[in-house]
């Protein structure tokens, strides 16, 4: 089957997960690719990789000697990005369980985490507890990128702001990219509040 009907068939199957009509554009692929250190060896994690639209912009970036993890819930996506991307070292669980994940693969601090997690549709409490998962795994001077669509609600959009800002000290929010399916931007995180 191919990545785009997968895609399409998780989306339908799981609408709850998936919060785009669409994979992840190219032009937006490649910009939160940018977020990822390309000069020395790195530690990225990618949350809801889905069919792997971002993955290889990601690992066009890396340097050699980095690790680059995956951490997908959707038991069907896991199976679908571990027989089309070999390369990609994917881990099946929830992002809210980041922490546990990670050590149980012997990953250490982590520079650059991408997510095109469906932050709009996830219960504020799940949404808060993943977003302090994120921020405790980053090292010192670590990013955090993720895709925010600009057809959600607005006070969905408002809540998830709301929720970086109160985890990071710096949240910048990049152009719109209007050529993506849905159109999106993305908000890049830096510095998270220690608590």
């Amino acid at each position: 089957m191919t990545t785009h009907a997968t895609f399409l068939r998780r989306a339908i199957r799981r609408p709850d997960l998936i919060g785009a009509p669409a994979p992840t554009g190219a032009t937006l692929a490649a910009e939160i690719a940018a977020v990822v250190p390309g000069t020395c060896p790195a530690t990225v994690v990618e949350l809801g990789p889905g069919t792997g639209a971002i993955s290889p912009s990601v690992r066009a970036r890396l340097a050699p000697g980095s690790r680059y993890v995956a951490v997908e819930l959707d038991g069907e996506l896991v199976t679908h990005l571990r027989g089309t991307l070999p390369w990609l070292e994917v881990l099946a669980g929830d992002a809210a369980d980041l922490g546990t994940l990670l050590a149980g693969a012997g990953v250490g601090p982590v520079d650059a985490v991408v997510s095109s997690l469906p932050w709009t549709l996830l219960p504020p409490e799940r949404r808060r507890a993943t977003l302090a998962a994120i921020a405790a795994t980053l090292a010192p001077g670590g990013v955090f990128a993720t895709i925010s669509t600009l057809t959600a609600l607005p006070a969905l959009r408002r809540d998830v702001l709301r929720d970086l800002g109160d985890t990071y000290d710096e949240v910048l929010a990049t152009r719109p990219i209007w050529r993506n399916v849905p159109p999106s931007r993305l908000l890049v995180c830096r510095r998270p509040h220690r608590w």
